[in-house]
């Protein structure tokens, strides 16, 4: 939590009632089992939560960028529901933290402490934002996390351009990549493919060329969604 900033109480009293109001127990006792969740889940559904946390960032806006990284620590840190935690990801999709590099630590506490794809993924697109505008400080960053020990991070690393693009930096998006090639994990295969997958719709011939580089080293689950979209193309198989 940021020092001497106060919490928005009223904010997290609104998201708080707001989702225990619509909650939904059948579903969520589904929505628990299906993400092998220790945190029960109130079944509300993720377009629902995040409605929620904007009406109430509305009508209690933060006094400041600091309150805000506050706010988001104490709805994550002292979660009951898993719903609670995925509004604490969306009140970060404020224009008032966007580019600010003070957010990258309670993005990276997020990731390492909520540790399942579900978090990850929604945190993903935050770090995206920041290497666009911070981009000589951010590339050593996911660099870096690309070899992290955690392969959550690495999965985030991964997934940080997924939205980039044109705007995609081809030599940090294979640099990623080809740090974690080898690696057996299926959620960081999957997201290799994805990563690709996803850039091939602005790049296609970029990543038939990289699969092609590459196809010794990539596991057959990544190759495939990577060439999902990309059958019948010159070169590609």
């Amino acid at each position: 939590m940021d020092q001497g900033e106060a919490v928005n109480t009223r904010l997290l009293d609104a998201v708080r009632t707001a989702l225990l109001e619509a909650a939904d127990p059948v579903r969520g006792a589904g929505a628990r089992a299906y993400m092998k969740s220790a945190m029960p889940c109130l079944g509300v559904r993720v377009p629902q939560v995040r409605r929620i946390a904007k009406a109430a960032a509305a009508q209690s806006p933060f006094a400041s960028a600091g309150q805000l990284r506050a706010t988001v620590l104490e709805l994550w840190r002292n979660a009951s529901w898993r719903e609670e935690r995925y509004a604490a990801i969306d009140l970060t999709a404020s224009r008032l933290v966007a580019g600010d590099m003070h957010m990258l630590p309670v993005y990276e506490e997020i990731i390492r402490s909520g540790a399942w794809w579900d978090f990850v993924d929604n945190v993903a697109p935050r770090l995206g934002g920041l290497l666009q505008r911070n981009r000589p400080e951010m590339s050593a960053i996911v660099l870096a996390w690309s070899t992290d020990a955690d392969f959550w991070i690495r999965r985030a690393a991964i997934l940080s351009q997924l939205k980039a693009k044109a705007g995609t930096d081809t030599v940090l998006l294979a640099s990623v990549l080809e740090a974690n090639l080898r690696d057996p994990e299926f959620f960081i295969r999957k997201a290799i493919g994805w990563a690709l997958r996803e850039y091939a719709k602005t790049a296609p011939d970029w990543v038939a060329a990289f699969v092609a580089a590459h196809g010794s080293t990539m596991s057959a689950l990544s190759r495939r969604e990577a060439l999902r979209h990309l059958s019948g193309r010159p070169g590609v198989p």
